[in-house]
């Protein structure tokens, strides 16, 4: 979709009768039907016709020249202090983007330090979880350890007992039979 531009110059409503009526040229986008841009005319085409209508008003080529010069010292010094305007915004804006900047890379800082914590923490948990882990390991070898030992004192004594009783059944035996 295209949109079309269309210009409408405006008498200013300041106006001394000494000097060149000024004007104020108005952008309009026809398609939003609403001011656009609004800016004050400095272009050459309005410059010329005002210093060619100072210049037929019939006046002398004294006062031609000083209002001309007037004029034209009035239009340099707006575009000076416009082009200074314009450049103290760009700096600002610069600046705003290095400020952002500026907090952006802070914030990646912060973040990569706390992710480098992060991390380090989460080595020594898995460490103590290993550790953790091999110790509850060793503990039940332990516990099995201990009742392997229990029965084996268990069997020892059995097996102790069915000696003792092997013995004397081997006794009675032998006194039977002689």
């Amino acid at each position: 979709m295209m949109q079309t531009l269309t210009f409408k110059f405006i008498p200013c409503q300041t106006h001394v009768s000494n000097e060149p009526q000024r004007y104020s040229c108005v952008f309009v986008c026809s398609d939003l039907q609403q001011h656009c841009l609004r800016a004050t005319a400095v272009g050459m085409q309005l410059k010329h016709e005002r210093l060619s209508r100072l210049s037929s008003s019939g006046s002398s080529d004294v006062s031609n020249d000083t209002s001309t010069n007037h004029a034209e010292s009035y239009f340099l010094r707006r575009e000076n202090r416009l082009s200074a305007r314009k450049r103290a915004e760009e700096e600002a804006a610069n600046n705003d983007y290095k400020k952002m900047y500026e907090k952006a890379l802070a914030t990646n800082q912060r973040l990569k330090s706390r992710l480098e914590t992060s991390k380090q923490e989460l080595a020594m948990i898995q460490d103590q979880l290993q550790r953790a882990q091999e110790s509850r390991s060793l503990q039940k070898r332990i516990s099995d350890m201990e009742e392997q030992l229990k029965v084996k004192g268990e069997l020892k004594v059995e097996n102790q007992r069915l000696k003792d009783e092997n013995g004397a059944l081997i006794r009675v035996i032998t006194k039977l039979s002689k």
